[in-house]
């Protein structure tokens, strides 16, 4: 026999020996077995679109206790045959459903319930107590499916999820010139633990309607929304408070309830610091005064009568009434008296002196001028009583003009002093020598 021949007769036993192995991984679960074989192109139609309890085993061909338990799998199988589907799927084969699922060690079992994230066994080994837990699973879903609780499925019709969806197109729209405090879900469709997460972050977007948004990207769709993050896991979830160009990352448990108190807390703390602005130009009539819901103009002294010192008290003064209300969707403007003259006219202000102070509300073309000094207690009742609907409002007759002017500068003003001239100048006139009395 040459040797030619002796190569081939070894490549061919060889192939006979890992045909002969191959066989056997094949028949941990063979056709017959009332285990369902589950791969990644029947999962989501055997696992994740189910109707009913599902349980699944995670296994490796060379796993020892993985080959010690199949004759209780396939005992509990038959058992349950026609109540749970109990399926198991090759784990080493199938990394990327193993991955998605979180598993780190063989055999791990888990149940799948419909509406419900999967959760572990950790249960005995044997057909009873396997066959007794998805009994027990299988009481919970009747139950909440006879109090009427939606749990999932293909069939049935689920409540929307508040959770914005967000992208490249309305992020910067919604999230970054916002003033609401957002939490950011930035998910992978594929992933196991955002799977976990779904109903948990829609609850919290439920719970917390009205007080902090939540918004969900899908990463997978937005490349660049990923990058500019920096996201490299998932999922990552990212609040944006008030310093939109800074969020911080969300690592608390991943709840729905603990979401809910991290971002009341976040509520207490990411407010917006409080800004009292100069009226200085249309733009900024529109910008603070425009969607407020009541915007506060102060008409302060001119800056002769008070100079800088007075006037910063004055801006003192109205900063702490916005700090106090900070919560309150309130803006707060102010003009030196005299710079906005057809504003001071559809007010009223300027026959009762400076510093005068408004309610102005532009959507209802109403206003209310405070009638009592310019202190900070007075300003605080005046703040209140306006925030309730107010006492004696007033129509606000047409739109005023804003004209531009420049900003304050933060210095005292300038006397203009006038050219001087003599008596004798002004009498110039007269006729010289003349004696005519008055």
């Amino acid at each position: 026999m040459n040797r030619s021949s002796k190569v081939l007769i070894w490549i061919s036993f060889f192939l006979l020996s890992v045909s002969s192995n191959l066989n056997l991984v094949d028949a941990f679960y063979g056709p017959s077995s009332p285990v369902v074989q589950l791969t990644p192109s029947n999962f989501k139609s055997k696992v994740e679109n189910s109707n009913g309890v599902v349980l699944v085993e995670f296994y490796a061909p060379w796993c020892g206790h993985c080959k010690a338990l199949t004759p209780a799998w396939e005992k509990a199988a038959s058992v349950l045959k026609g109540v749970v589907t109990v399926a198991a799927i090759d784990a080493d084969a199938h990394q990327s459903i193993a991955q998605e699922y979180g598993i780190k060690g063989f055999p791990t079992i888990k149940v799948f319930v419909p509406g419900k994230p999967p959760v572990d066994y950790q249960g005995a080994r044997e057909a009873k107590p396997i066959a007794e837990f998805a009994l027990s699973q299988v009481k919970a879903l009747l139950k909440d499916r006879l109090s009427g609780k939606t749990t999932g499925g293909s069939s049935e019709k689920s409540e929307p999820s508040l959770s914005v969806e967000l992208n490249s197109r309305n992020f910067d729209e919604m999230v970054v010139k916002s003033k609401d405090l957002w939490m950011v879900e930035f998910f992978a469709p594929w992933c196991g633990h955002c799977k976990k997460l779904a109903p948990e972050w829609k609850k919290a977007a439920k719970n917390l309607q009205g007080k902090v948004k939540l918004g969900h990207v899908n990463c997978d769709d937005e490349k660049s929304l990923m990058s500019r993050y920096k996201v490299q896991g998932f999922p990552t979830i990212l609040v944006f408070g008030a310093d939109k160009e800074s969020p911080i990352t969300y690592e608390g448990a991943r709840t729905a309830s603990a979401i809910e108190s991290f971002a009341l807390v976040q509520l207490e703390t990411n407010v917006a610091p409080p800004e009292v602005t100069e009226l200085t130009s249309p733009d900024v009539m529109e910008e603070k005064c425009g969607s407020a819901a009541i915007c506060f103009v102060a008409f302060l002294p001119d800056i002769l009568d008070s100079k800088a010192e007075g006037r910063n008290k004055y801006l003192e003064t109205l900063l702490s009434i916005a700090e106090k209300f900070k919560r309150s969707p309130y803006s707060y403007v102010w003009a030196a008296a005299g710079k906005q003259p057809e504003l001071e006219k559809h007010v009223g202000v300027g026959g009762y002196g400076y510093p005068a102070l408004v309610a102005l509300n532009i959507k209802k073309g109403a206003y209310a001028p405070l009638r009592s000094a310019f202190e900070r207690d007075q300003i605080i009742e005046f703040v209140k009583t306006a925030g309730l609907g107010g006492k004696g409002t007033l129509p606000l007759e047409g739109t005023p003009t804003i004209v531009k002017t420049e900003p304050w500068d933060g210095k005292d003003g300038e006397i203009i002093e006038e050219d001087e001239f003599s008596l004798e100048e002004l009498m110039g006139d007269a006729p010289s020598g003349s004696n005519d009395e008055l």
